[in-house]
């Protein structure tokens, strides 16, 4: 893991830490190859440059964030924002549902759009797989 996010995950309050510590956890061990690091000041994972999955500390508890995530079908995950991402929100490391965690990550890398070159495509999002 990036020394970045370790660092980021041992700011927290102890709570929140825990969450943070098992996300980066279970995120690490379901995609080895993706790259990890600090992103706008939270821990993003990327494949190919592409953000796919990542979590941040909040007032209310730990978001974490799927980029693709609503084209992932899946209960559990809330919609964000005017694109494609999908949210879980967490304030107990007891609330993690590993199994479910898992199978969100398998769908983060087999179902992406192109946030990478957003900005390039004036905020039109493309379907890479």
């Amino acid at each position: 893991m990036n020394n970045e996010i370790k660092e980021y995950n041992q700011k927290q309050a102890e709570e929140r830490a825990q969450i943070c510590d098992l996300l980066a956890k279970v995120i690490l061990a379901t995609l080895p190859g993706a790259e990890n690091k600090l992103w706008h000041g939270a821990p993003v994972w990327f494949l190919e440059a592409n953000p796919i999955v990542g979590y941040d500390v909040q007032k209310t508890g730990v978001r974490l964030l799927f980029w693709s995530g609503q084209s992932f079908d899946e209960d559990g995950l809330a919609p964000e924002g005017s694109f494609k991402a999908a949210e879980a929100r967490y304030t107990g490391v007891d609330q993690i549902k590993a199994e479910d965690l898992k199978r969100w990550l398998k769908k983060a890398e087999e179902i992406q759009w192109d946030y990478k070159n957003i900005v390039k495509r004036r905020g039109e999002l493309i379907r890479l797989k």
